[in-house]
């Protein structure tokens, strides 16, 4: 896949997020509101059940044409031929996840600094995470939120696109566009949602809101 990615929205997903409802058909209703690309993301789940939930998602998100993206797991991205993965900086080095996936898979790198913006950067990444931007329940692991602020100043800091993460809903959504984000990454915002898909069009049309108010200036 060419990395010539849209990364305007990015659904990471969460199998209690999604409460009784079917995991793959939340994603499929979040990819007809316009998704961009999905994250396979399960910190609870077994090796063999990750292979599983990864191919029947990579199926969803070949047949939209769009890239899906592993957290952490590398063995798992590979065995199922994913279009990339996703590092935290107490996963696999940056560098090393580089190695092993290659030069033509996507390799996305969470960042709270500047520091790690630039080192992941340096280290083959083609896309930050940045956050957590607001306080979130979705992600026990998140630091302290560093605000838009702290967004502005990691964008402004590296070349490579970067999607903010953590506490992102419509209300708050335009602001972190307008920071220089070149996407979210979420995960209440849909998963948890009524109607995913609806709430991924909300998402998108902050995009559009955040771009607006920059011309206005």
């Amino acid at each position: 896949m060419s990395k010539a990615i849209d990364w305007s929205l990015c659904v990471i997903t969460d199998r209690r997020a999604a409460g009784d409802r079917v995991l793959l058909d939340v994603v499929r209703a979040a990819i007809c509101g316009g998704a961009t690309l999905i994250q396979l993301r399960d910190k609870d789940a077994s090796t063999r059940e990750m292979l599983e939930l990864g191919r029947a998602l990579h199926q969803i998100t070949r047949e939209a044409a769009i890239p899906l993206v592993v957290n952490d797991r590398i063995d798992v991205a590979l065995s199922i031929g994913a279009e990339g993965v996703h590092v935290g900086q107490d996963d696999m080095p940056a560098a090393l996840a580089r190695q092993l996936v290659g030069p033509h898979c996507l390799l996305g790198v969470s960042a709270e600094t500047v520091e790690q913006a630039q080192q992941a950067e340096c280290d083959g990444a083609d896309y930050l995470g940045v956050g957590a931007i607001f306080s979130t329940p979705s992600k026990a692991d998140a630091g302290s939120p560093i605000g838009v602020t702290g967004l502005a100043n990691i964008v402004r800091a590296t070349r490579l696109p970067v999607l903010a993460i953590g506490g992102i809903t419509p209300d708050n959504a335009a602001a972190v566009f307008d920071a220089g984000a070149a996407g979210l990454a979420v995960i209440a915002a849909v998963v948890t949602a009524p109607e995913p898909e609806a709430a991924a069009r909300r998402l998108l049309a902050a995009k559009r809101r955040g771009g607006e108010a920059t011309m206005s200036r």
